[in-house]
């Protein structure tokens, strides 16, 4: 596992539980209102994981697995779960292994991800290792190449994403699914899609960017026709709303 940051203690990253927040290093999609950008541009494999996908020796400027591992044990009586998040944590090869262990220490699982690897998320909910699911809805259908990095990424990226939503409609304990409204990556067409996608689900948030943050791409944040009001905000809540059971807008 390729950590890049520790959070001890949130009360607003997994629902209804203390938890503390695991960040781990590299993502494979390049949003230039990304909010983590050391993190995204992080490694993803090598230095923390050996080729066994056991979590191993962290690289530079990475957290050692086993001291978030010590954080736990003597945590047990006050922490209740703790959230993996990124970068991009299903890029980690060591994931699996790790969840494991913080299962074995009687801890609840939240997992972020943008949904590119469903197979990995089938393997974690075969195996019970995640009970709250928060899936990134980056944008429709036809945009999502767009802020995939490389060629790879780009193929079949909207295939795997859409197994992605499946999948945790029908296996994740919990979930919810959410989208930052951000223009380009989100319009009422786009909005529209959306709803298409996620028809059906338990929970949809929408949230608004914030410009007060480091991001990916600081030119991005100058030009004021990227933001949305909060009314236009609510608008965009109205052409989903129809299509999931609860809305929240955060």
């Amino acid at each position: 596992m390729n950590i890049g940051g520790f959070q001890k203690n949130s009360l607003i990253d997994f629902p209804q539980t203390l938890a503390c927040v695991v960040f781990t290093s590299g993502c494979n999609f390049n949003c230039p209102y990304c909010h983590n950008p050391d993190l995204a541009a992080g490694p993803v494999k090598g230095t923390g994981s050996n080729s066994g996908g056991e979590p191993g020796v962290p690289g530079p400027g990475q957290i050692d697995p086993e001291e978030i591992f010590s954080f736990l044990k003597k945590r047990k009586a006050f922490l209740e779960g703790v959230v993996i998040t990124g970068g991009e944590p299903t890029l980690q090869p060591g994931l699996p292994a790790f969840l494991e262990r913080v299962r074995e220490l009687g801890y609840r699982v939240k997992l972020d991800t943008n949904g590119t690897r469903p197979a990995i998320l089938a393997r974690l909910f075969e195996n019970r290792l995640v009970d709250y699911t928060a899936m990134d809805i980056k944008t429709g259908p036809d945009s999502y190449p767009r802020i995939a990095k490389g060629k790879s990424e780009k193929d079949n990226v909207l295939d795997r994403i859409e197994k992605s939503i499946r999948l945790i409609m029908e296996k994740s304990p919990g979930y919810e699914f959410r989208t930052t409204c951000v223009r380009p990556f989100v319009t009422e067409k786009i909005m529209e899609k959306i709803a298409g996608m996620i028809r059906g689900a338990e929970k949809y948030v929408l949230q608004n960017c914030s410009r007060d943050v480091h991001v990916l791409t600081p030119e991005f944040l100058k030009d004021d026709r990227h933001f949305f009001s909060p009314e236009e905000i609510r608008a965009l809540g109205d052409l989903v709303s129809g299509a999931v059971t609860s809305l929240e807008i955060r």
